[in-house]
C-alpha cells in the first residue's frame, strides 16, 4: 500500500474526536490551527472551546476590545499569535464580509497566517492539493525517508516541502493532511513510538537503519540568554497596587505587570533597596520568593524576583488590588497573583 494510502487508513482507525474536526467552517479551523501553533492538542482545546463559546462568529472576536482577547489567552503564551488572531478577525469581518479566502494564496496573506496554516485551512475547508508541514509532518517524512537534512535549516525546508509535496494524496487531500499530523502526534512520537504496531515498519528507513532516535536532525538553536527581573509589588494602606502595560515591541506586549526594575544579575535586598528610589517613604520591604523564579522563554530564561513594597501613597496613580485579576497577564505574573493572594496580604 502507498505510503499516503497507509496513513488515511491507520487515520480512519486510530484518530482522536476533536471538535474541528467536525466543520469544514474556516473560521472554527482558523481558529484552532492559530490555538495550535507551539501548542499540544490538550493545552489548547480548552482554549479553543473558551474562544468559540465567547466569540461564535468572526465578527464577535472582530468586535472584541484586545485586552479581553488577550485576557482569554493568558496562559498559552506567544501573545503575538493573539495580537495577530484579533487584527485578522477585524480585516477578515471588515474588509471581506466575515468571509475567509478560499485559497491558500489569499490565506497566505493574512496576518499571522504562514505555509502551514495556509494549507491546513485550504485543504481542510476546501479540499485544495496543498501539503502542511510541522513539527510532526517534518518527523514522520524524515525518518520514513531516512532524510538527514537538518529540518529548520534553509534547505531542509525545501527539501521537505518538496517531498510533503509529492507525498499528499491528490485524491483527497484533506484527509491526508490530518492524517500525517496525527499520526506524528500520536504513533510515530519524538521518542519512544511503538515502532512494532506501526503500519509503516516494513518501508521505514529510520527503523530499518536504527536512526529512530537522531531522525529528524534539528540545528541546535542559540544558547538563550539570561536576563534578571524584580516586580516591584506595592501594597498601599487604602488597598491599591500598582500595574502598568507593557508597550513596544518584545515579551508580553500589551499585557500587564507590575513595575520592572531589570539588573545585570540576581540581586540582594541590601542591593534592591539602594536601587529603590520611586517611593521616598516606604513600611516595610519584603521579598516573596527567596529563589529566582525561573521563567523559561524560547530565546530567554528569566530570573525573576517578588517584591512586596507596603507603604503610604503610590508613586503612581494606582489599582485597587480587587480588580486585579481583571486585567491580562502573563502566565509569570498570573501564577504569583494566585500564589501570592493578596486578599490575605490586606
Amino acid at each position: 500500500m502507498q505510503f499516503n494510502k497507509s496513513l488515511i487508513a491507520w487515520y480512519s482507525v486510530n484518530k482522536r474526536e476533536l471538535p474541528w474536526r467536525n466543520t469544514k467552517e474556516p473560521y472554527y479551523i482558523w481558529l484552532s490551527e492559530i490555538i495550535l501553533q507551539q501548542t499540544q492538542v490538550k493545552q489548547g482545546l480548552p482554549y479553543y472551546e473558551a474562544f468559540v463559546h465567547q466569540y461564535p462568529t468572526v465578527f464577535e472576536l472582530a468586535n472584541a476590545k484586545e485586552e479581553a482577547v488577550l485576557k482569554l489567552w493568558q496562559g498559552l503564551g506567544y501573545y503575538s499569535r493573539a495580537r495577530n488572531l484579533h487584527a485578522t478577525a477585524k480585516y477578515v469581518a471588515v474588509e471581506l464580509d466575515g468571509i475567509f479566502p478560499d485559497n491558500y494564496t489569499d490565506l497566505l496573506k493574512l496576518k499571522g497566517v504562514g505555509d502551514y496554516t495556509a494549507s491546513a485551512i485550504a485543504s481542510f475547508c476546501f479540499n485544495e492539493v496543498a501539503a502542511v508541514l510541522d513539527g510532526n509532518v517534518y518527523r514522520v517524512l524524515s525518518r520514513y525517508y531516512g532524510i538527514h537534512t537538518p529540518i529548520n535549516s534553509t534547505e531542509g525546508k525545501k527539501v521537505f516541502k518538496a517531498l510533503a509535496n509529492d507525498a499528499i494524496d491528490i485524491e483527497n487531500p484533506a484527509e491526508y493532511n490530518q492524517a500525517i499530523m496525527e499520526f506524528g502526534a500520536i504513533q510515530c512520537k519524538p521518542s519512544g513510538p511503538d515502532c512494532l504496531i506501526c503500519p509503516l515498519i516494513e518501508s521505514c528507513a529510520a527503523y530499518r537503519k536504527n536512526e529512530i532516535s537522531i531522525l529528524p536532525v534539528k540545528i541546535k538553536n542559540k544558547k538563550p540568554k539570561n536576563k534578571y527581573f524584580n516586580f516591584l509589588v506595592y501594597i498601599s494602606d487604602s488597598d491599591k497596587t500598582v500595574i502598568e502595560k507593557r508597550v513596544g515591541k518584545g515579551i508580553w506586549q500589551n499585557l500587564y505587570q507590575f513595575p520592572l526594575m531589570e539588573t545585570e544579575k540576581s540581586i540582594d535586598e541590601t542591593e534592591f533597596l539602594k536601587r529603590l528610589n520611586s517611593v521616598e517613604s516606604f513600611q516595610d520591604v519584603t521579598l516573596f520568593n527567596s529563589v529566582d523564579i525561573v521563567h523559561k522563554l524560547s530565546h530567554q530564561h528569566l530570573h525573576t524576583k517578588f517584591w512586596i513594597i507596603k507603604t503610604q501613597e503610590l508613586p503612581e496613580k494606582g489599582t485597587d488590588i480587587s480588580q486585579i485579576e481583571d486585567y491580562a497577564v502573563p502566565v509569570l505574573i498570573k501564577n504569583f497573583i494566585e500564589e501570592f493572594n493578596f486578599e490575605y496580604e490586606i
